[in-house]
């Protein structure tokens, strides 16, 4: 029987130092894939937490015409919207030496995400696999990628045994509908790294670890409590 893989915790005093640490690794780890593969594949997470690793990694020198970066979820908004991940993605990280990698973002003009999910389906399942690195937040409800609690399709996305790469998804601490990858999905990297900040955050993802309290149901269990794919978490102040 698996169980759990350990933790493996890298704490800053600052913020800055986190991002150029984590930025310097996953760089390293593109570069591994490049040197073996030809090509390498990233997915990360939008939101503010991820700012200064895009800033970071932004600058790292590799060949990034031969790197892929798509989103582990997405608001189901325009790119051209304040609240698009992709959007982000495109002004922090695809700047400077990135510029030149690709965006395969997770977001079609389409009313709902459910209209768009096949189009979306077929671009990440064109991407080459095991990804190289995912690097995920977690919002103080205990959410990953768009796995919100009350979500409408939480339990199929967070099933381990599951077989679709993306689910659509609304629950109401999400604003606007989702789309988001599954577990499943996530679980197709050679790492998974987990990108948090402050002292509250710290003590939820211990809490969840441990599965005390309200914790145990929160949907960021799935990702820590999972055998496959080694987790290593960033945490600054």
């Amino acid at each position: 029987m698996m169980t759990q893989l350990d933790l493996i915790t890298h704490s800053f005093t600052d913020c800055q130092a986190q991002a150029s640490a984590l930025a310097e690794h996953i760089a390293e780890r593109l570069r591994e894939g490049l040197a073996a593969r030809g090509n390498a594949v990233l997915a990360v997470s939008g939101g503010s937490t991820p700012k200064d690793f895009f800033a970071c990694l932004s600058r790292e020198k590799l060949d990034w015409a031969k790197v892929k970066i798509t989103l582990v979820d997405e608001r189901w908004v325009a790119e051209g919207d304040a609240r698009s991940n992709a959007g982000m993605v495109r002004a922090r990280l695809l700047q400077h030496e990135a510029s030149a990698a690709t965006l395969v973002p997770l977001y079609t003009p389409t009313a709902t995400p459910e209209d768009g999910l096949d189009e979306v389906t077929a671009r990440i399942t064109a991407l080459p696999r095991p990804f190289d690195a995912v690097v995920l937040g977690m919002g103080e409800d205990g959410h990953t990628a768009s796995f919100f609690p009350g979500g409408d399709h939480l339990a199929e996305a967070i099933d381990p045994h599951g077989n679709a790469p993306l689910w659509p998804m609304r629950a109401p601490g999400a604003g606007e509908p989702r789309m988001t990858f599954s577990l499943p999905a996530l679980l197709q990297s050679r790492a998974l790294y987990l990108l948090i900040t402050g002292h509250a955050k710290r003590d939820l993802l211990a809490d969840a670890r441990l599965g005390l309290g309200a914790a145990r149901h929160y949907p960021i269990r799935a990702v820590l409590t999972q055998s496959q794919v080694p987790v290593s978490v960033y945490w600054c102040p």
